[in-house]
């Protein structure tokens, strides 16, 4: 239904029960039992072999033994420059008593066979890789030598050589007859290496799976093109489409499919026809749209639809024509997760792959985390580094958040009969892909869009650094537990009216940022805020029920401003409390809200109109047992670097001299 649609009261309670109808799942099953059913109904063999030229075989799966076909090296080389010769003719050779042998008329070069035999008491100059000549047994290096100015021309051997000596021998690297590589080895830079060695220009390979992606939803946009009101961008299809060739699967994308039963099923017919396996995102949840589940039972059958997990319990597993079918939850988060826990594997073992090992840590979670009882929940954290080990923070970005798994180093799980994580539980900690490397300085606490120039600034000295945006007061606490460098914060003192003198103590010392304008937002137009001052705007949206506000979420230094400017009050809209500054003027621009405080410079990025109210201080904590740690250092020199700061100032901050 369109935003300017309207439908009679009869068709719209028809739209409105369509749309609250939701079926139950099949049957919820625990993640071990999904996973176990899955396997039972699809093959999991590795597919069969191919053959690929060896510049294509990287990071492929042999589909059989190699067995070499030549020696390598396929004859008797030199290890060395120097002089081929008979270890008998050096025995005694010293300083005092040197042994004088004739060289022989020719010089031994890489690529050309040796002409002459070497005879008693002769020697034959030879090139590092060239042939080792009849009757010699061993190479002396140039170094050892001295040649004599006579003729026929000699040289003179102060060293003894033993037999074999600077030789390799045909062989004695790889054998013919020897096998090379074995079935199932993955191949890398030195298995390359190894193959061209014994000549090899192909090799028979696994066959990659072919992946097929589908999108499903009629909110769907393509990258790159406009986004309509009401829409988002496909992001699962690209964020997929990678996770897929980590895998060592081969992606195969059929776009985004709107909410169209008899589309949808023909583009999932196309996919199994050409593909061995079909992911698709989105319509799994069984409510009005939600087609993903009725075209795989339509064509095949379902294995699981309803998994104990958050996120992921829509999850869909399925078998079509003998190939698995898996349609995932819409939201990126819950996507990848799941994608990760149910497809990636298939991949991996129809692609020849073992199975992948997963890494674990031990890390304190120093906040509660609520959780769902009878749904096993895993949580995406970010690791730090505090005084006493490593500290699991949470990344509360929801399941529909696309950057959750990008800013994770890991996830931990919370019992399915546990109704949450109580605060400093030790925990293990899963990692996402390897280790990271520690960041050289840890900032927690408030974001601001002229931070990211700071960081910028610390990366082009040569620092990295990890932002955790976790509220001012979530930065004031975590550097006082010793789990941060810097916490950036811009909360006002209600006794005093002062920005963040209150906060430092000892132990925390507060080093100025800068000073960013705070005022109210509104739509042009609106004569309500339109020219008027700070107070006279305030006045006019408590005088109107119909001005709707949005708030901040408690704890920010802006909710704190507006309470102070509300005094007591509770205005239509004052539970609405999102997290940032973008939100505020997010839902200002799209109509959901008529007014509320965000600074001037997200107010100029949604083209909003904005009354200054006042000034407001961002500044930082530093912890004082890090103050001469370099990133530290680097950091607050930074904040005086000229160029830094005016960078800072073209986000339209003000920079204190």
């Amino acid at each position: 239904m369109s935003q300017a649609e309207t439908l009679p009261d009869k068709d719209l309670m028809a739209r409105v029960r369509a749309a609250a109808r939701q079926e139950q799942f099949l049957e919820v099953v625990s993640a071990d039992e999904a996973r176990a059913r899955f396997s039972l109904a699809i093959d999991l063999a590795p597919l069969e072999p191919e053959r690929v030229t060896l510049s294509a075989a990287l990071g492929r799966v042999l589909a059989r033994d190699v067995v070499a076909a030549v020696d390598a090296p396929p004859f008797d080389r030199s290890n060395v420059d120097g002089f081929a010769l008979r270890a008998a003719d050096t025995v005694g050779a010293n300083d005092l008593q040197p042994k004088t042998l004739h060289l022989n008329a020719e010089v031994i070069a890489c690529g050309n066979p040796p002409a002459l035999a070497v005879a008693p008491g002769t020697a034959t100059a030879i090139a590092t890789g060239g042939v080792i000549p009849r009757g010699a047994d061993a190479v002396v290096m140039i170094e050892q030598t001295e040649l004599m100015d006579a003729d026929p021309p000699r040289i003179e051997l102060r060293r003894a050589a033993g037999p074999g000596q600077f030789i390799s021998y045909a062989g004695s690297d790889i054998a013919r007859g020897e096998t090379l590589l074995r079935r199932a080895a993955r191949i890398g830079s030195r298995e390359i290496g190894m193959l061209a060695a014994g000549g090899f220009a192909d090799v028979d390979v696994v066959r990659k799976p072919k992946i097929a992606i589908l999108s499903t939803g009629d909110e769907l946009a393509q990258l790159g093109a406009p986004l309509p009101p009401a829409s988002v961008y496909d992001s699962n299809s690209a964020i997929l489409a990678a996770a897929i060739t980590e895998a060592g699967g081969e992606p195969v994308g059929f776009g985004a499919v709107p909410d169209d039963e008899a589309a949808l099923e023909k583009t999932v017919r196309d996919a199994l026809s050409a593909c061995d396996m079909v992911v698709l995102s989105g319509g799994t949840s069984k409510g009005a749209g939600d087609l993903s589940h009725a075209i795989v039972s339509r064509l095949g059958r379902i294995v699981v639809h309803g998994v104990a997990l958050k996120p992921g319990k829509p999850l869909c597993l399925g078998i079509v024509q003998g190939k698995p079918i898996v349609a995932l939850p819409g939201f990126p988060t819950s996507a990848i997760f799941t994608f990760h826990g149910f497809v990636a594997p298939v991949i991996r073992a129809r692609a020849g792959l073992p199975p992948e090992a997963a890494e674990e840590v031990s890390a304190r979670v120093p906040v509660r985390i609520a959780s769902e009882l009878g749904r096993q929940e895993f949580v995406l954290v970010s690791l730090v580094r505090g005084e006493d080990g490593l500290v699991a923070f949470p990344i509360g970005k929801g399941s529909g958040a696309v950057t959750s798994f990008s800013q994770a180093d890991g996830f931990l799980a919370i019992d399915a009969l546990a109704p949450a994580l109580d605060a400093n539980t030790l925990a293990r900690v899963t990692l996402i892909g390897s280790a990271a490397e520690a960041p050289d300085l840890v900032i927690m606490g408030s974001h601001d869009v002229a931070l990211d120039a700071m960081i910028g600034s610390l990366s082009e000295r040569g620092y990295s650094a990890r932002v955790l945006a976790i509220g001012s007061l979530g930065g004031v606490a975590a550097a006082s537990r010793g789990e941060c460098d810097i916490a950036p914060v811009h909360l006002i003192d209600p006794r005093t009216g002062q920005y963040n003198v209150h906060l430092a103590t000892p132990g925390l010392s507060l080093v100025p940022g800068w000073r960013r304008m705070q005022g109210i937002l509104y739509r042009p137009g609106d004569k309500r805020f339109e020219g008027r001052s700070a107070d006279d705007a305030l006045a006019e949206a408590l005088a109107d029920v119909n001005a709707l506000m949005v708030n901040r979420n408690a704890g920010s230094g802006t909710r704190v401003l507006m309470d102070r400017m509300l005094e007591g009050k509770r205005l239509p809209g004052y539970a609405n409390q999102p997290k940032s500054h973008n939100a505020v003027a997010a839902a200002i621009a799209q109509g959901r809200a008529d007014w509320g405080l965000a600074i001037a410079p997200v107010a100029r990025m949604y083209g909003l109109g904005f009354v200054p109210v006042a000034p407001e201080h961002y500044d930082f904590l530093v912890a004082d047992a890090r103050r001469e740690r370099p990133a530290v250092r680097a950091f607050l020199a930074a904040l005086r670097d000229e160029a830094t700061r005016a960078r800072i100032r073209e986000l339209g901050m003000e920079m204190p001299d």
